[in-house]
């Protein structure tokens, strides 16, 4: 096998193999050659229908008409200049008119863009102190990776991470009023910020409870804290706009990714006018980036919004509901601890009875979990490895995709039911 050879190569330049721990699985990752519409094709010629789309930019599916044709187009003419272009005016335009951001920066990723926001949220408010939700993902580095969810998932910090640094990072936990209550009371105007992903996306999927988002806003605003929105999985995902547009909230600041890159590095923070002219140069936070708004990523994110822009998005609803109807199934006929959380263009199945809060997540069966990834692999279909991460739709799957996706769950359930 390809795959195999390669991983034992890849293995001797690249720790574990890979350049980023979430692609790792035993006993070897498969290696992508290509990727088309819905399907991707393996270095041993094996086509997959991809659920996961690249960890979820690529909502148009692999190589995209549009998208190619917008980065091709770029190519001819330069693909990095360190100088500002109408590219990217243009496409701040028509972000800012969808989401309703004042002033926006780009960046390169959500790392980055997570990371300038937490900086700046911190120098416009004077304070040191950040809230976060447990298993919440806001990118790799110190200021969050403390109780990350995602590849992290459990795990409380990351060595290398100063006491200092981690000291300044409370923990609250997601859906629950009180936890965040307590914790805003206990710290009253010390708080520059809490950034929080709307829907938990890197712990499987988890939805916001029934007034939680908006009690979010109005906590940070009594106690004149800064609400960052972290959209960087949920940016175009649930909506043709965004999830806080969904949930009827406006942030301080929001975080995008993902999609707005139409699978090219990008992302960016963005928000209150007054909040973002304190990024250099005109004001004193400093940020920057060789690569930020370079013409390729700006190409392909603004030929990805302008495309989103004729789909249907209700398209989501119908191929939950035939993925629900196949889990409900094996709950019920193989006695199965089961369940399907999913919004919009993104879901997860769970091997336990419901998934609300990041507890009941953590205790779902992961080892289950990873056995119905390989069984579904073998038959043809790729996912994330890990319990959790998000899985993912696209605009060109079909729904006769979804439906033999969710008749192959049913079948893994049907056949190994003993094996539990």
């Amino acid at each position: 096998m390809r795959s195999e050879k390669l991983f034992n190569e890849s293995s001797k330049f690249f720790p574990g193999g890979v350049n980023s721990p979430v692609r790792f699985y035993k006993p070897y990752p498969v290696f992508i050659s290509g990727g088309k519409g819905s399907r991707i094709m393996d270095v041993d010629g094996t086509s997959y229908i991809d659920f996961c789309l690249a960890y979820g930019p690529l909502i148009l599916g692999h190589s995209h008409h549009a998208v190619r044709r917008a980065i091709m187009e770029q190519l001819e003419k330069g693909w990095l200049f360190g100088a500002p272009t109408e590219l990217e005016v243009k496409l701040g335009e028509i972000l800012s008119r969808l989401t309703g951001m004042d002033m926006m920066r780009f960046t390169n990723s959500g790392t980055e863009a997570t990371m300038h926001a937490i900086r700046l949220g911190r120098a416009y408010t004077g304070k040191k102190k950040i809230v976060k939700m447990r298993s919440g993902y806001h990118g790799a580095h110190d200021y969050v990776l403390v109780s990350p969810g995602s590849g992290a998932a459990g795990i409380p910090s990351s060595p290398g991470i100063p006491d200092e640094t981690s000291k300044n990072t409370l923990i609250a936990e997601f859906n629950d009023f009180d936890s965040v209550d307590k914790i805003f009371k206990e710290n009253k105007g010390e708080i520059a910020l809490l950034i929080t992903e709307p829907v938990l996306g890197n712990i499987g999927v988890i939805e916001p409870l029934d007034g939680y988002i908006k009690f979010l806003r109005e906590i940070t605003e009594k106690y004149d804290s800064l609400l960052i929105m972290d959209e960087v999985i949920t940016g175009f995902r649930i909506k043709y706009g965004t999830a806080s547009q969904f949930y009827n909230v406006r942030p301080d600041l929001i975080v995008m990714g993902k999609i707005i890159g139409g699978g090219l590095p990008f992302a960016l923070f963005g928000g209150e006018r007054e909040i973002m002219e304190k990024i250099s140069p005109s004001g004193n936070v400093y940020q920057a980036g060789t690569f930020s708004g370079n013409p390729l990523s700006v190409s392909a994110g603004t030929a990805t919004i302008m495309e989103l822009e004729k789909m249907n998005y209700d398209i989501f609803k119908d191929y939950l509901h035939i993925l629900n109807k196949y889990v409900d199934d094996a709950r019920d006929d193989f006695n199965e601890k089961i369940t399907l959380n999913g919004i919009g263009g993104m879901f997860q199945i769970f091997f336990n009875n419901e998934v609300k809060n990041v507890d009941e997540a953590l205790k779902s069966d992961s080892e289950r979990y990873f056995s119905l990834f390989n069984y579904l692999l073998e038959k043809g279909f790729y996912l994330p490895p890990s319990q959790f991460e998000s899985l993912f739709f696209s605009f060109v799957h079909e729904r006769g995709e979804i439906e033999s996706l969710g008749r192959t769950v049913y079948e893994f359930i049907g056949t190994h039911k003993d094996r539990k």
